[in-house]
């Protein structure tokens, strides 16, 4: 989500106005509380190469530096909220509800950047396969895409609600309001998000929405949310590849739907997006397997593996912060380059030539964007992420389903000639009043021989009184000033005439048209 960039600092604003106080901001593992430091955070630490682990989590304290200096800070700040605890899903009119249990509910910020990252962890056991494709496809969806014959919202849950730790409902979704949401796009052109998701990002508010708040924000992608899921799951070997196929897709391929083995995306599916470097039949390995297209991470493995369902060592534990924080970064750089070009676009819109003030806004919109974009390739953007060879790989298929090498050249291509535009306006600008200044030059000169040959006061102007010196002294001022006035008003005019005065090639008769016409005798 791009978030108001009037604020500055956007996460110290939200700390110091967050009256609620649901949102509370997450202290990290090395400063709250070192007996919280577990193995899985010291594993999740040392699989990152040094210049993501000052991103991801700051500087120590140096030993060249005073001991009461405290540690860089990472970048990255989050807040969390505890409030709400489950979540009640009905997935499709007249079944039974289901209960997912909330994990995590974080919010993201970042320096130097206008965005926010929303996360949410939940977690359920014993759920049929069919079902955990059906949540797949439906929960994560900001909005409905559309709705039913009988007014629901279409490829959304029946009935999504928030329940807080006495099981008391906070919120829930509103996705069969048809009007709600027809009114908001005709008002604004901008989609509404539905009310169980607006719930939670409170004291955020939508930017067009009447509702105050301490910040405003707007989606910068469509409203299907990037997701990761962990599943464990019984005998995996025995699925059929048209289920791998499905679980992989699940926020693609409906499911109720046949599957189309034509289309490329089910007929390269195990070249496209499979990792397969730990699916093996071996009883001393994990035996998982990886899917990734780019917004969905999927891993799968069999459910009678303890080490793979371990949350202090295992795959698990590795799934939750290792593979976490690489989707996390895959996905920051698409949402950092997407607002990069969101305000180009929003600058370009907003310019006009014609005011004066509207290009120094422009020019400055343009200057302070690029900057950001320099301090952005220097303090986020990676192409290695890890030595290991499977973290990096997870890293580059991600982030090559994303397209985000090319929106990066795109973004930078565009920032660049935006640069070039200011430089070769401002050359321009400097062009002119060289050229004014030798038109002013040209003619002071002129003037100065003329009085050095008969001496510096032609006129006795210096005998009289001295109101009369005054009087005089005012005088010419002022004839001096409207003269100069003059030629800087006719410099381009005059610079042409004298161009004309030096071609040899020009007869007399066009040298006298030209000093005509720089004297606004004619059209040039």
């Amino acid at each position: 989500m791009a978030i108001d960039s009037s604020r500055g600092r956007h996460w110290e604003v939200f700390e110091a106005r967050n009256d609620t106080r649901h949102w509370q901001r997450v202290d990290d593992e090395f400063t709250d509380d070192p007996g919280h430091f577990k193995e899985r955070h010291y594993r999740e630490f040392v699989s990152f190469l040094p210049y993501v682990q000052c991103f991801l989590y700051g500087e120590g304290r140096s030993r060249r530096g005073s001991p009461d200096d405290p540690p860089a800070s990472s970048p990255m700040h989050v807040f969390r909220r505890k409030d709400i605890a489950c979540l009640r899903l009905t997935l499709r009119k007249g079944q039974a509800p289901i209960e997912l249990h909330v994990v995590h509910i974080d919010l993201y910020f970042f320096h130097d950047l206008d965005l926010v990252l929303f996360n949410l962890e939940f977690r359920a056991d014993n759920l049929p396969l069919d079902a955990v494709r059906d949540i797949l496809f439906r929960l994560g969806r900001a909005y409905p895409s559309g709705w039913e014959e009988d007014g629901e919202g279409l490829h959304n849950a029946y009935l999504a609600e928030w329940l807080d730790v006495d099981g008391a409902v906070i919120a829930r979704s509103d996705a069969g309001r048809r009007d709600k949401y027809l009114s908001f796009v005709c008002e604004h052109r901008s989609p509404c998000i539905s009310e169980h998701w607006a719930c939670l990002l409170r004291p955020l508010v939508l930017d067009h929405s009447n509702e105050p708040g301490i910040q405003r924000y707007r989606l910068i992608e469509y409203h299907r949310m990037p997701v990761m899921a962990f599943l464990a799951i019984e005998q995996p070997r025995a699925l059929s590849r048209e289920d791998w196929v499905r679980i992989g897709l699940a926020a693609l391929l409906h499911p109720d739907e046949a599957l189309p083995v034509n289309e490329p995306r089910v007929a390269e599916f195990e070249k496209r997006y499979c990792q397969d470097r730990f699916w093996n039949d071996n009883e001393a390995g994990p035996n998982s397997r990886f899917i990734c297209t780019g917004n969905a991470i999927t891993l799968v493995g069999d459910a009678a593996k303890p080490f793979f369902l371990d949350k202090e060592t295992g795959v698990l534990a590795q799934f939750r912060h290792q593979y976490f924080l690489v989707f996390l970064i895959a996905h920051l750089h698409r949402a950092a380059l997407l607002v990069f070009s969101e305000v180009l676009v929003d600058a370009v819109n907003k310019l006009n030539i014609r005011n004066e003030v509207s290009v120094r806004r422009f020019k400055r919109r343009i200057r302070a964007n690029f900057e950001t974009f320099l301090r952005f390739t220097h303090r986020y953007w990676f192409h290695e992420l890890s030595e290991r060879p499977h973290v990096q790989a997870i890293f580059r298929l991600c982030s090559t389903h994303l397209q985000n090498d090319d929106r990066y050249d795109e973004v930078r291509d565009e920032i660049r000639e935006m640069s070039h535009y200011l430089d070769s306006d401002s050359q321009r600008r400097q062009s002119n009043t060289v050229v004014r200044l030798t038109v002013i030059t040209i003619l002071g000169l002129i003037a100065t021989v003329t009085t050095g040959y008969f001496g510096m006061n032609i006129l006795p102007f210096g005998e009289g009184p001295p109101e009369e010196r005054l009087l005089h002294g005012v005088i010419a001022t002022l004839v001096i000033s409207a003269l100069v006035f003059l030629a800087v008003s006719r410099s381009k005019r005059l610079s042409d005439f004298l161009e004309a005065l030096s071609d040899e090639r020009l007869g007399f008769a066009g040298k006298c048209r030209a000093f005509w016409l720089a004297l606004g005798g004619g059209e040039r």
